[in-house]
């Protein structure tokens, strides 16, 4: 038996997997600059986009960039269960993603000038 060639979608997470996960950080540190948020709500943000992904991969990301000195957490009640951990940026956070910000419109830039 022949195996079935994969989906579109399925190749092109393979294909741009490793952009994906770079661009992951960027949008983790825009999500939490918006609001302090748990992980579960960071995970719904993502979900319904190309950037959907697991705890398993979230969790790691947010230990590194915490370590980095880029987010900070603090427990909270919650009426649903036990507390949870809301994610903030620190001010290292926030300069951090002004520069990603800044770098990720100079590249758009020049995409769009090499395009002409």
């Amino acid at each position: 038996m022949t195996p079935s060639p994969p989906s579109d979608l399925a190749s092109a997470n393979e294909k741009f997997g490793p952009i994906r996960k770079g661009l992951l950080e960027f949008l983790i540190l825009k999500i939490v600059d918006a609001d302090k948020v748990y992980v579960a709500d960071m995970l719904r943000r993502l979900g319904g986009t190309e950037f959907a992904t697991q705890e398993g991969t979230l969790y790691p990301l947010l230990s590194r960039m915490r370590r980095e000195g880029l987010v900070d957490y603090e427990w909270k009640e919650s009426n649903e269960g036990p507390p949870r951990k809301y994610y903030e940026l620190t001010p290292k956070g926030r300069r951090h993603l002004g520069e990603l910000a800044d770098y990720w419109n100079a590249i758009n830039r020049t995409i769009e000038g090499l395009g002409r």
